[in-house]
């Protein structure tokens, strides 16, 4: 293959490309790979303010390994996919530990560690290290896909192999450190601004001359995967117990399952097994509060919250423990549970503020 790919993509780069992202103009590894990790899933415009907040607390890789994982779900909560989080600590703490805190150069490396794919190993050791590696996230596989008319299933394992053996063939070929950088950040910005899911501006693509999708005039039909996951839904009932000075009974979600690893109200598959974790006696000071929905990727979780007010802070006989306003502040909460705690909190203090009592 020519080299028409790569150097249109790297001349639109430097005069056309993203260059105000904070995670951008630099090859520092720990920033390349924490916004590569949060953008996997998440939109750029969420992983802003994230990333600034994760910076000004962990400026470094060892100190985010030095850090408890109750911190850094904290810092996570409202991202969403949590075993991200569990992984980015963990392989934070491999990097100290077994590379002496600086991360490996070569995307084989890099895949050793937690969290770290294919495409990610690739991400890093390219912009970072010049490394002559593809990448082959969605922006990537859109834009290759419809420049090839490659219209092999990519729910296929080996059509996926194929368009990976591809992608590498189209990488630049010569001064690496400088244009691997250029390139793979060009790939990527042409598939968020101009060749689109829906609606991609060709006529404004600097590989409009060559695309296939584009001389076919169906750009849309690319990348081609059949196989789809289906939306599941799922209702979970919420013990909401309060004590009278405001505090709330929370526990640490298991891994894996829903949520995994944060702190959480109880959850129950229904209200009948809600009310047998309870005494009998409190089960008459039980209360509905109104369901609402969280929505997840690939399922809609219908939740179900039950208030329980309390005297006292009283033992439960449940996995976990009260937890006053402070405490919870510094806790990793799941995002639909933070802000209904955080609404309650602000209604109980608007109540109080206006009492003429």
């Amino acid at each position: 293959m020519d080299d028409f790919l790569a150097t249109a993509v790297m001349r639109w780069q430097a005069h056309s490309g993203r260059h105000d992202l904070p995670w951008q103009n630099t090859r520092d590894p720990y920033r390349v790979w924490l916004s590569e990790i949060m953008l996997q899933q998440t939109q750029v415009t969420t992983v802003q303010d994230y990333f600034a907040r994760f910076l000004a607390r962990f400026a470094d890789v060892q100190a985010l390994a030095q850090a408890p994982l109750d911190e850094v779900l904290h810092l996570w909560a409202g991202l969403g996919y949590y075993s991200r989080a569990r992984n980015l600590h963990r392989c934070a703490q491999d990097v100290e530990r077994l590379h002496g805190g600086a991360f490996p150069r070569t995307a084989q490396q890099l895949q050793t560690l937690p969290g770290i794919g294919r495409s990610t190993a690739a991400a890093i050791a390219a912009l970072c290290f010049g490394e002559r590696v593809a990448i082959l996230d969605g922006n990537v596989k859109r834009v290759l896909t419809r420049y090839l008319g490659f219209a092999d299933d990519l729910a296929l394992a080996l059509s996926e192999r194929r368009l990976w053996d591809l992608a590498t063939e189209l990488l630049p070929k010569d001064h690496l450190l400088h244009n691997m950088a250029r390139y793979t950040q060009g790939m990527m910005d042409l598939g968020a601004t101009l060749c689109t899911t829906k609606k991609p501006a060709c006529p404004a693509c600097p590989l409009s001359s060559r695309c296939v999708a584009h001389a076919l005039a169906s750009p849309e039909k690319f990348p081609v995967k059949t196989r789809k996951l289906k939306r599941s839904a799922e209702s979970i009932w919420l013990l909401w117990a309060v004590a009278d000075d405001g505090a709330v009974w929370l526990s640490q979600r298991p891994t894996p399952g829903v949520w995994a690893g944060l702190y959480c109200l109880p959850l129950f598959a229904d209200r009948q097994a809600l009310q047998a974790a309870l005494d009998p006696k409190d089960e008459a000071l039980l209360t509905d509060a109104p369901a609402f929905k969280h929505v997840l990727t690939h399922k809609d979780l219908y939740l179900h919250p039950v208030l329980l007010r309390l005297q006292a802070r009283p033992a439960l006989a449940l996995d976990g423990r009260w937890f006053d306003a402070a405490q919870m502040a510094k806790l990793g909460l799941p995002a639909p549970i933070k802000k209904m705690l955080d609404l309650a909190g602000q209604t109980t203090r608007a109540a109080t503020c206006s009492d003429p009592n």
